[in-house]
């Protein structure tokens, strides 16, 4: 009992105006300090625990996801006041269609409200200029959800500041094989060449070329050669016009008609042919123009909540060797600028370290030259 008015106290003291002022300004001291420092442009949450936040605290599940909106709410501020320019969230896995009728249907409810929210009631997104994009299998969804999907994404296109990526319904793995899909249709289509354009651009390289230099080569030599040893000047001149010409038209002339022209080329007149890229030019960089994230910073810290230290089929493309994943013991709806505030605060000194690691690595290594 003494323990649930101690509760009730500290409620109502941190609520008082006086307070809660205090706390304000305090919180926007810290988030300025924090706007001095290296920021990371690309944060992404796997917010988990809104299910045992529910159960811990004995209210229906669908509360618990509620609140975890709040929570999200929330860090998107300080988010977006740091100046993280992009935040992905896990909204909702395809593995979630496994869970019972009821929650599905439940979460997809609430999706459809909040985004209502976000899009059309809330400041939030307006204030920073953040556009929603939805990442994620949109065959999957209900009608009605995929259509306040789509109303959110038009009401906040013309936001360019920053950008708020939700994942619903998604898995990495089905982000990958969509990206995988997408590289091999477009290696499938054939592009329109220039056959005549490409032969000119290959003509120097080609076999024919090679063999007809060399001819003309050796035939320039007897030449010469016969020069030195005729007796008779007039000959030689009738000799060497004979092999000149020769030499010119086995150098110019191919042997044979088919030799003048690419296949695809009539009467030496060029038209458009067809050709199928190389596939050996599909680079790690072509599969990042295939993903959901396309033209977006790349991934730098990643956070999940619930003390679950797994990624769970979640940014496995985009979490690359400078990701950097914390694991943190709250639950969602717990999380805030408090929890918030130390994981940001070691990622800026760990940039530091290595922005001073490289600096010295690169002092050494001029160093080293002058020493030369």
């Amino acid at each position: 009992m003494p323990s649930m008015h101690l509760s009730q106290i500290r409620k109502w003291f941190l609520q008082s105006p006086p307070v809660e002022w205090a706390i304000y300004q305090l919180r926007e001291l810290l988030i300025g300090a924090l706007r001095q420092g290296p920021v990371p442009q690309h944060v992404a949450f796997v917010m988990d625990g809104n299910r045992r936040f529910a159960r811990s605290h004995m209210i229906e599940t669908v509360e618990g996801h509620n609140l975890g909106f709040e929570a999200l709410a929330r860090i998107l501020e300080v988010c977006y006041k740091s100046g993280v320019k992009v935040v992905t969230i896990y909204a909702f896995s395809i593995e979630n269609f496994k869970r019972s009728r009821f929650e599905v249907d439940a979460l997809m409810n609430l999706a459809k409200l909040k985004l209502d929210q976000l899009s059309q009631h809330g400041e939030l997104l307006q204030r920073y200029g953040a556009s929603i994009r939805i990442l994620g299998q949109r065959e999957l969804v209900k009608p009605d959800v995929l259509e306040a999907i789509d109303k959110a994404m038009e009401l906040t296109k013309g936001n360019g500041d920053a950008i708020l990526n939700v994942c619903f319904p998604y898995t990495s793995r089905e982000e990958i094989t969509t990206a995988v899909r997408g590289c091999v249709e477009d290696w499938l289509k054939p592009v329109v060449v220039d056959l005549a354009a490409l032969q000119e651009k290959q003509r120097a390289f080609s076999e024919t070329h090679i063999t007809h230099t060399l001819r003309s080569r050796h035939l320039s030599a007897d030449a010469a050669r016969i020069r030195a040893h005729s007796p008779s000047s007039a000959e030689n001149s009738d000799l060497e016009g004979s092999l000149t010409t020769s030499s010119s038209a086995t150098t110019l002339q191919p042997s044979t008609p088919s030799e003048m022209f690419l296949p695809g080329t009539e009467g030496g007149k060029s038209h458009k042919g067809h050709e199928y890229p190389n596939p050996e030019r599909i680079t790690q960089a072509t599969l990042d123009e295939h993903m959901f994230t396309a033209g977006m910073p790349p991934l730098e810290l990643l956070i999940r909540t619930s003390g679950v230290e797994r990624l769970s089929d979640f940014m496995l493309w985009q979490s690359h060797q400078n990701t950097e994943v914390v694991f943190l013991d709250c639950l969602w709806p717990e999380f805030d600028l408090w929890t918030f505030l130390p994981v940001l605060v070691e990622w800026q000194w760990r940039r530091r370290k290595e922005g001073e690691g490289k600096g010295d690595r690169l002092l050494a290594s001029s160093s080293s030259r002058k020493t030369r």
